[in-house]
């Protein structure tokens, strides 16, 4: 469940005709379904791998790069940490919900209706995260298990489509011509895996959690979660594609945008009650999506010490929830879907997540040769759970696909924004600087100018497990350590 509530987002249900706008082909979008997963798979053993070399640790890929790059100190963790905070905002969730919130009511889609829309949404869900975390974990829980209904129900119809069960008359029209219109274009391939890859996010998320899994062996335990939840994605997702493709006209896919999933509705069930009331189940999934987990990881990062007033952002104050790294989250959200024109915020805002992103995840490939020959440096044994190099390549290579290619230029039309191409790539860049920035600030210029240093200090948690944050060790007093948070119970 903790896999499924982060793979099962607003992916499936927006990025499809985007796909297939860049691409070209259903041949070529069907074939993206396949190799998105193929690369989790390859992600999965990966991390299976890492963690067995730390299998009382939680944290996942921060904890992976941590140990790989210890130097310089600190640097790993602060630089995920500020670029977690940055792109922590729920913006690509609530646009989705805006959009098949009008389309069930037949309302035209137009920038200040979606604009309004997607921070209501958002503003409900902080109210809701704010005020309760009993009943948004609850809501959550609801909701995943109705996502994972709602996409087995939209692969069933798809099912009954293909044979002849519908009003569709022609299911196979769209199929007999597999590879017409395709693109070789780079930027279009980039694109179209950019897209897939963000419908597959979440495959790791029980990593972050290794430490508290309970059992013999926790990383066999995390891992085996992780294929049967990737496993039960990889089907559902393309079966949820071919459903598209077979009942809505391919030109009209092109040109869904994010809303192809509201033309299946349409063209199966035509005026039928069940055209405007399935819509919901999009409605639902996106609203599951938009701040609970989030939360989580800004309030840990501060539980660290690794952002300014840790306290404040750390404090569960006044009803026991995490209100000021949700607040947080809110004021970010609400900066990108004010900012950015409406038509082109959820294609700005997934590929901008993912990019600096990319960087981490070919370090953290990387890190793995690093990590192997370190501890056989130090008369460790192999990890129990060891990758293929060539998968390892694999994963690189796709990495350096992602950050190089979508600076080529698009074909004519095929463009996923109306401003500059690789505007995100910019961006993306940008807030990798400003890790760097921040660092020198917060690590080194700070403390030279205070008088103190900062330390490391390890909190162990019992059974084996601990954790971490940063301390101030004044030079005036050797003895004298004043942590940047005053507890950790804070």
């Amino acid at each position: 469940m903790l896999n499924l509530g982060q793979l099962l987002g607003s992916g499936i249900f927006s990025v499809p005709g985007v796909v297939l706008n860049s691409v070209g082909s259903v041949g070529l979008l069907l074939t993206f379904w396949v190799i998105a997963p193929i690369f989790a798979f390859v992600g999965l053993a990966a991390y299976t791998e890492l963690a067995s070399m730390f299998p009382n640790r939680s944290g996942a890929e921060v904890v992976f790069l941590e140990q790989a790059y210890p130097h310089p100190r600190f640097f790993v963790p602060v630089a995920f940490a500020v670029t977690a905070v940055l792109l922590s905002f729920s913006a690509t969730n609530s646009v989705v919900f805006a959009q098949y919130f009008l389309a069930i009511f037949d309302i035209p889609v137009t920038e200040f209706r979606q604009t309004s829309l997607a921070l209501a949404v958002a503003t409900f869900c902080v109210g809701a995260v704010g005020v309760s975390t009993k009943w948004s974990l609850k809501a959550v829980n609801f909701l995943t298990a109705f996502k994972v209904l709602s996409l087995a129900f939209i692969a069933l119809t798809g099912i009954a489509v293909l044979t002849g069960l519908t009003r569709i008359t022609h299911p196979f029209a769209n199929f007999e011509n597999l590879w017409a219109g395709g693109s070789s274009n780079p930027n279009a391939l980039a694109t179209a895996l950019v897209k897939t890859n963000f419908a597959f996010v979440g495959w790791a998320n029980a990593f972050n959690v290794l430490a508290e899994v309970k059992g013999k062996n926790p990383v066999r335990t995390v891992r085996n979660a992780g294929y049967i939840s990737l496993g039960i994605v990889t089907a559902l997702f393309f079966l949820v594609n071919v459903a598209y493709v077979a009942a809505v006209p391919i030109d009209e896919i092109k040109g869904s945008g994010q809303l192809v999933a509201a033309l299946f509705f349409k063209y199966v069930f035509g005026e039928h009650w069940a055209s405007k009331i399935l819509p919901i189940l999009v409605v639902l999934s996106c609203v599951g999506n938009i701040t609970v987990g989030q939360a989580r990881v800004i309030r840990e990062v501060a539980r660290q010490g690794l952002l300014p007033y840790p306290q404040f952002f750390a404090s569960t104050k006044p009803w026991g929830t995490p209100l000021a790294p949700v607040g947080l989250k809110y004021l970010l959200t609400a900066i990108v879907i004010l900012a950015l024109p409406a038509k082109d915020a959820f294609n700005f805002l997934l590929d901008l997540a993912s990019y600096p992103h990319l960087v981490f995840t070919m370090a953290t490939g990387i890190g793995i040769w690093v990590l192997r020959r370190r501890r056989a440096a130090e008369g460790f044994s192999p990890s129990p759970f060891k990758v293929w190099n060539s998968a390892i390549i694999m994963w690189l290579v796709k990495c350096a696909f992602l950050l190089i290619m979508p600076w080529v230029p698009p074909e004519e039309g095929h463009g996923d924004v109306s401003f500059w191409y690789a505007t995100y790539c910019v961006v993306g860049i940008g807030i990798l600087a400003l890790c760097a920035v921040y660092y020198y600030v917060w690590i080194i210029l700070l403390p030279r100018i205070g008088g103190y240093e900062i330390v490391e200090e390890v909190i162990e948690l019992g059974g084996g497990a601990r954790t971490t944050h940063l301390v101030r060790k004044y030079h005036t007093d050797a003895e004298e350590e004043r942590p940047l948070l005053a507890s950790s119970s804070s």
